[in-house]
């Protein structure tokens, strides 16, 4: 009796164990399903599930819920990325609920999604597909339908939302539209799209306009670098940062690089009109800019709505005209609301200078005198406003409607606003501005309301003490400032350095004026040197800070695009690049403030008779013009090619550490030119270039990697390989020839180690270096003029490379490691 009794409790503890055991490994199977890269027929995902994932763990898919609301999304999107970047909605106009939905693969091949009622928010359009068999994510971010065999029968790239990923064919029916805004994945007034003329283009459709404003509508197709003679219709974005199209645009991303490093990218038309492509830093999982379409935001139509004004400050901001008010502060696209009724028999114009409104021209006449314009318009009840421009025989342009305006402290003209006659004697045309800021250029981008000053007593009341609490707060910290500058410097002798370093900090980058400068340099006495972008001056100023001030040639910029671009180059702060100042933007002066770095430029050092610079000199040049490039090309706010390496922009200070001089100047004097969106108009210095230019090739940051390549053989040579080259010989041979000899010196001594260094370093140095760390410079250098691009390092390589070498001991006398 009781050996059936310990033989039942012991059945019943098997029996328990397995039950255990069984839904254990159940929860463990069921898990792995719902969390692998595929979803089986007849299976289902709920808001509760883990996300299917691609193999690689690059993308998941699943439920996406914007902040704490309880609409939900089925979402592809990053699963590194700091904010989880979506690249693909399903449903972006039908949010399901949380409680009760699901996404399932039915029996009959077609997958839905349906809301907590049962009701379908979305399905795929495979009902005659029987013969799917599960939905794969795959590692390139594509969702799709498989059969058996392993073929696609449907997939999320045929249905693109606002994002293009690598490998992701776009063709003429398909469509990006953007987002409605940050929080919201609905459909935007922003499209990209193959047009009927089969040339890409980026479109504004709002409720009351339509208009296309990229490319440039001024010019005609081949005038934009483009074609509309094919019928393909099809570009693409591939893994290195170059994007191809059918209609011969092709641009490359500012950190295109080798297919084998895949960096992590997405071409998507933001919510604020803007076509961007985006890199991801997985070090820290956010995404920086390497490419956008439109470089000035204000060109971007339908961003400030009806009467609506976009200006530079140098920030974008939507603004009213005077006597408007915003219809909405918090949408700037719906513009801007007259206070006054317009009448067709009591018209008055006021003129708002440098502001222009884009289109809706009802006549253009030419030639015609300011009263004929003005009496055209009066003569027209449809005419809201004119714009006359003289230039020559005078041209008059009658507007019906006032979209896109924007304004420039370039732009020739003025709009004349028509009012009543009331109104217009109590305006202001220069005052009265209302205005929002439009933070534009990231993938934040929003309107940001700002308080709009109004004459009511309660606001004016508020912003007496909001300025009052400002002041005092600014003075105190201007107390504090000057009480830790009176208690360092005054008391203990503060060194002259960090002197510099606190006027720095207290004056910050900032806007000199043309006679400010003129006095700080004397009239321009001083000349330090002459370059491709014009004559640098040294010059004194008011704080007694010396500085070199270079004033610019051939810079094409308007005020408001050279004031944003420079005020990019001021932000960028590097030990190893020269530190600018600030700058002066006064009509046709456009001069750049640097500090003034004491010993000069490398080329005066290396090359002279006069002076011998040491090899452990050498080897810190080197090593510190690896690390400003590098920061440039890799870690800068905005990438940077340099396209003008060369011993003369490589500064050096008193302890002979290197800062690279005119970074960022390429770009300014690119903005200017016409045609396409890649560097193909910019030269360097002969000797230094590398072959892409010559072959007009897309111009990447491997060109900056070529000049450097140069630059460290001339340090370990101590001459100019291109001292023999004159203008009407090709500098690509001398290199080349350099590379052969070099080559060839090596295979002949491979069993000699590094004997074959010696006969190419400088001969001045008289054995003092070291043997390995000129076999490590030699071999970099030669890696970095290599023909192909695609086969030289990145900077960020060489800096790796050449700090392990740099504590070699270095041997004085023998010259041997």
């Amino acid at each position: 009796m009781n050996g059936k009794k310990l033989s039942c409790n012991s059945m019943t503890n098997q029996t328990t164990l397995f039950l255990i055991m069984f839904f254990v490994f159940g929860s463990i199977l069921s898990t792995t399903v719902v969390a692998s890269s595929f979803l089986r027929r007849s299976a289902s995902l709920t808001v509760k599930d883990s996300s299917l994932t691609s193999p690689d763990k690059t993308f998941s898919c699943g439920f996406y819920s914007i902040g704490s609301t309880n609409a939900y999304y089925l979402s592809i999107w990053f699963t590194n990325s700091n904010d989880k970047t979506v690249v693909w909605v399903a449903n972006r106009d039908k949010p399901v609920n949380r409680r009760g939905s699901k996404l399932s693969l039915r029996r009959n091949g077609v997958m839905v999604l349906t809301d907590f009622d049962g009701t379908t928010a979305w399905e795929t359009n495979t009902t005659a597909t029987s013969n799917v068999d599960r939905v794969e994510l795959l590692n390139t971010g594509n969702l799709v339908l498989k059969d058996n065999a392993g073929n696609i029968l449907w997939q999320s790239f045929d249905f693109p939302t606002d994002t293009l990923l690598p490998s992701q064919l776009f063709t003429k029916n398909k469509r990006l539209v953007s987002k409605v805004g940050s929080q919201m994945f609905g459909l935007g007034s922003f499209s990209f799209f193959f047009d009927t003329d089969n040339v890409l283009k980026l479109v504004y459709d709002g409720p009351e306009i339509s208009s296309i404003y990229w490319p440039d509508t001024q010019l005609e197709a081949y005038q934009n670098g483009r074609t509309n003679y094919n019928n393909s219709r099809v570009a693409m974005l591939d893994d290195t940062g170059m994007f191809s199209s059918s209609d011969q645009l092709q641009f490359s991303v500012s950190d295109v690089g080798d297919v084998h490093v895949r960096i992590k990218r997405r071409l998507t038309l933001d919510y604020d009109g803007n076509l961007r492509v985006y890199s991801l830093n997985e070090s820290s999982g956010f995404w920086y800019i390497t490419w956008q379409a439109v470089a000035k935001p204000c060109d971007v139509h339908g961003l400030c709505g009806r009467n609506g004004v976009c200006v530079y400050t140098p920030d974008p901001k939507c603004s009213c005209p005077p006597n408007y008010e915003p219809a909405d502060l918090t949408d700037w696209s719906k513009g801007c609301n007259p206070k006054f009724n317009r009448s067709c028999a009591d018209s008055e114009f006021v003129e708002i200078t440098h502001v222009d409104y884009f289109g809706f021209d009802l006549n253009r006449s030419r030639p015609a005198s300011f009263e004929e314009c003005k009496q055209l318009c009066l003569g027209d009840c449809r005419c809201l406003a004119f714009n006359y421009r003289l230039t020559g025989e005078g041209m008059c342009f009658t507007k019906n409607s006032l979209f896109n305006g924007f304004r420039s402290v370039n732009f020739p003209a003025s709009i004349h606003l028509r009012v009543p006659r009331s109104v217009a004697q109590t305006m202001k045309p220069e005052t009265g501005f209302d205005v929002s800021r439009l933070e534009c250029g990231n993938e934040q981008s929003k309107v940001v309301e700002l308080p709009i000053t109004y004459d009511t007593t309660i606001q004016r009341f508020k912003w007496v003490y909001i300025y009052a609490f400002a002041s005092v707060i600014g003075i105190l910290e201007l107390v504090l400032l000057v009480a830790a500058w009176w208690f360092l410097y005054k008391k203990h002798g503060l060194s002259t350095s960090m002197e510099d370093g606190y006027r720095a900090i207290s004056n910050q980058f900032r806007s000199f004026s043309y006679n400010e400068l003129k006095t700080a340099t004397g009239k321009f006495k001083e000349v330090l040197g002459k370059g491709g972008f014009g004559a640098v001056y040294k010059g004194i100023l008011a704080d007694e800070r010396a500085v070199a001030v270079k004033k610019l040639e051939n810079i094409f910029q308007g005020e408001e695009e050279f004031w944003a671009e420079v005020s990019t180059i001021g932000k960028i702060n590097h030990m190893n690049l020269a530190r600018m100042w600030g700058f002066c933007s006064e009509r046709k002066h456009k001069l750049l403030v640097y500090e003034l770095v004491e010993n000069g430029s490398l080329d005066r050092h290396l090359f002279s008779t006069q002076t011998l610079v040491g090899w452990k000199e050498r080897l810190k040049v080197a090593i510190g013009t690896a690390k400003g490039l590098a920061y440039l090309h890799h870690e800068c706010l905005e990438w940077v090619i340099h396209c003008d390496v060369k011993p003369e922009n490589i500064l050096l200070d008193e302890d002979f550490e290197p800062k690279i001089s005119d970074f960022g100047l390429a770009k300014l004097r690119q903005r200017g030119s016409q045609g396409s969106a890649e560097l193909t108009g910019i030269r360097g210095t002969k000797g230094y270039m590398a072959p892409e230019w010559a072959l007009n090739q897309p111009i990447t940051a491997k060109v900056d990697v070529y000049s450097y390549g140069v630059v460290i053989l001339e340090l370990v040579k101590g001459i100019r390989l291109s001292s023999r080259v004159v203008d009407d010989h090709n500098d690509l041979e001398d290199i080349s020839e350099l590379v052969k000899i070099v080559r060839l010196a090596k295979s002949k001594m491979q069993n000699e180690e590094d004997s074959w260094v010696e006969d190419f370093v400088d001969p001045r140095l008289e054995g003092n270096f070291s043997r390995y760390q000129a076999g490590i410079m030699i071999k970099v250098g030669l890696s970095c003029v290599e023909d192909d691009k695609n086969k030289r390092p990145t900077m960020e390589s060489v800096v790796h490379v050449l700090a392990e070498c740099e504590d070699e001991i270095l041997m004085s006398i023998s010259g041997t490691s």
